[in-house]
């Protein structure tokens, strides 16, 4: 893009910001109220419609919705996202009693909740520029007051009812001030503007983090008196002498963050006890001034359990409505933070550019396979293993005995999982490491691995922690050399689809022979004979059918055959998952000295160089390695086979 397209870019993006700009009367205001009454909503409302508006995606029995909203920054938080928007924005968009709580997110260092603040912090910036979420005030209003304040008390019943709007709050005290003597009363020509929020503009958000309580102020919060102007007027009680610019004042009408909530003085606390409870700030010398706006407070774990375990704070606590954001638990979904972190710092790091570096398959997953088992609590269930857990949480159909309908069951046994382990913090700097480390333009699982471990002594002084942690990662490198062998003796399978099919329908006919009591014909001499009993066998051991269940199993493959031909189907390699897996490991079996010695051979000969730079190719084009990663690789599992 050349320096001129770009200020032409530039040159759209204000006309389009010009567009938004809008400036009338009440008057004009109320013409817009009728026709789009959503104008006037609240700001849980306008909050919950914005999150609503983006879609949402309906699951199977027992999943959680997918808002939409969200999909593109947080990963694997879909129960924590559906309560937060279902129980506590919708409600509190009908004005029910949740939304006089203090929003409080709680979770461990590194799992989400300031992520998830500044989305709804940058989507409201977003929503109120489009004419969806278009929002108006009174002009030059410090507050952006909401216009329909100016309709008088006496009157809302009736304005209810003629524009079906509910009008809830005052005029701040400078629009007071104004109405009374710079607009004459009249409120039909009270200037009106569009406003957009913006956090830097201070207007519709604000952010407040609390530091030393010896020199913060609750004027941060609320405004302060302006000295200057209190010397010429002369009166604290002029609202003209006062400052309404705290993060309140601001954030009127949309979102305001309280980081680290309860870390902050208690004056701060009681101030916000008002606000939840009351829709109120009071300031000195002023009667209570209406407010509406979301406040967003998060913590993490430690601060909340010392807090809520103090019955003196009862009555604050009585104001929050506490959310927990664990740590993800589903791996596929960690791996997708993962490429999100790392694609954010390929744009950040001027020193290291992380994105020439390759990042072999499996070397994500094998990292957040450790992170999720970190979080995760052993099953209750007689005979579960935690990777087993860990891959049923991650959505696979069946493990072992266990299946799908097994995990409601485990996500019931404990109601704090999640909120301790390792975090995506943490397994990003291991693998900045991984990829940093000697001269090498890629990595791969056993980098990553090898990165985790070293990291582990620095990342806990407890023996007890490191040693399971360590326990854990074995675990991890168990899984993942199970999984490297089998995807490398497939690659060495030469066109592995055409051998799978053909050795499935070799099974398919003897299968059919032994349970019609006929025979087959013998593909080279044409002879009738017998089913090939040890063909047979072969592959069912495979999958640990026995001498006494062959029968069995034989007769029920032949009914899944007849089932899918006649609804016109042809029976595949897929179409039995334990047919599938028994004909995959038959070829494997068959495969594995090949891979050892081809592997293996320190000064291969021609033939065996050729089947390796043959796999490599394959593991290239179809596998996503380097040349490079694929050669390590390989020699890895040779390494492996030959133990």
């Amino acid at each position: 893009m050349s320096a001129s397209d770009f200020l032409r870019q530039i040159e759209e993006q204000r006309r389009l910001e010009k567009q938004i700009m809008w400036e009338g009367t009440f008057r004009d205001y109320l013409e817009i109220v009728q026709k789009n009454p959503k104008v006037a909503n609240l700001a849980h409302a306008r909050v919950y419609d914005m999150i609503v508006s983006a879609g949402v995606e309906e699951r199977g029995e027992g999943q959680p919705r997918e808002y939409k909203f969200f999909t593109s920054e947080l990963f694997g938080m879909d129960r924590t996202l559906q309560q937060l928007v279902e129980e506590y924005f919708a409600p509190a968009a009908k004005r029910l009693d949740v939304r006089k709580r203090i929003l409080l997110l709680v979770g461990p260092v590194g799992g989400g909740k300031s992520t998830l603040v500044t989305m709804l912090k940058r989507g409201l910036e977003r929503y109120s520029r489009t004419e969806e979420g278009a929002v108006y005030a009174i002009k030059d209003c410090p507050m952006h007051e909401e216009p329909l304040h100016l309709v008088p008390e006496e009157l809302r019943a009736d304005f209810k009812r003629q524009f079906g709007v509910h009008i809830e709050g005052d005029l701040c005290p400078v629009c007071q001030w104004k109405l009374r003597h710079e607009w004459g009363e009249n409120i039909q020509d009270v200037p009106v503007v569009r406003i957009k929020f913006s956090e830097r503009e201070r207007t519709g958000i604000g952010t407040f983090k609390p530091s030393d309580p010896k020199s913060q102020d609750v004027s941060e919060l609320t405004g302060s008196v302006n000295l200057n102007l209190l010397t010429q007027i002369g009166v604290e009680s002029d609202p003209r002498v006062y400052n309404f610019d705290g993060e309140l004042n601001k954030a009127n009408r949309g979102i305001m963050e309280f980081i680290e909530m309860l870390k902050a003085d208690k004056r701060f606390l009681y101030e916000l006890n008002t606000v939840a409870g009351e829709q109120m700030i009071k300031i000195g010398r002023f009667a209570l001034i209406y407010t509406d706006v979301v406040v967003i407070a998060h913590t993490n774990e430690y601060e909340y359990n010392a807090y809520f375990s103090n019955k003196e704070n009862e009555a604050m606590i009585d104001r929050m409505f506490v959310v927990k954001v664990p740590y993800n638990l589903q791996v596929s979904q960690e791996v997708r933070i993962y490429e999100k972190l790392i694609q954010q710092s390929q744009w950040s790091d001027e020193t290291q550019d992380l994105s020439k570096v390759h990042i072999a398959p499996h070397s994500l997953r094998v990292a957040a396979m450790f992170a999720v088992l970190s979080r995760l609590k052993p099953p209750k269930k007689s005979g579960m293993s935690l990777m087993t857990k860990m891959k049923l949480y991650d959505g696979e159909r069946q493990v072992g005995d266990w299946d799908q309908r097994h995990v409601k069951e485990l996500r019931e046994e404990y109601t704090d999982e999640g909120l301790t382990g390792v975090s995506p913090r943490f397994i990003l700097n291991r693998l900045s490491a991984a990829m940093v480390r000697g001269d090498k333009r890629y990595i791969t699982p056993i980098d990553v691995l090898r990165s985790i471990r070293d990291g582990l002594t620095e990342y806990t002084s407890n023996e007890e922690e490191r040693k399971k942690l360590l326990t854990l990662l074995d675990d991890v490198r168990k899984e993942y050399d199970e999984q490297i062998k089998k995807e490398v003796q497939r690659f060495f399978v030469y066109s592995y689809e055409e051998a799978a099919h053909t050795l499935l329908e070799n099974y398919l006919d003897n299968v059919d022979a032994y349970c019609n009591k006929t025979k087959v014909r013998d593909p080279i001499t044409g002879e009738e004979v017998d089913p090939d009993e040890k063909l047979m066998r072969s592959i069912e051991e495979q999958i640990g059918v026995s001498e006494n269940a062959k029968r069995e199993f034989r007769e029920g493959i032949m009914r899944s055959v007849a089932s899918l031909a006649r609804r016109g189907v042809r029976f595949e390699i897929g179409s039995d998952e334990r047919l599938r897996e028994a004909i995959e490991r038959k070829l494997f079996a068959d495969l594995k000295d090949v891979v050892k010695i081809t592997t293996s051979a320190r000064t291969p000969d021609p033939e065996q160089l050729r089947k390796i730079n043959d796999v490599i190719d394959r593991m290239v084009a179809q596998g996503g390695y380097t040349p490079e990663s694929a050669n390590e690789i390989l020699r890895y599992v040779g390494a492996l086979l030959n133990r």
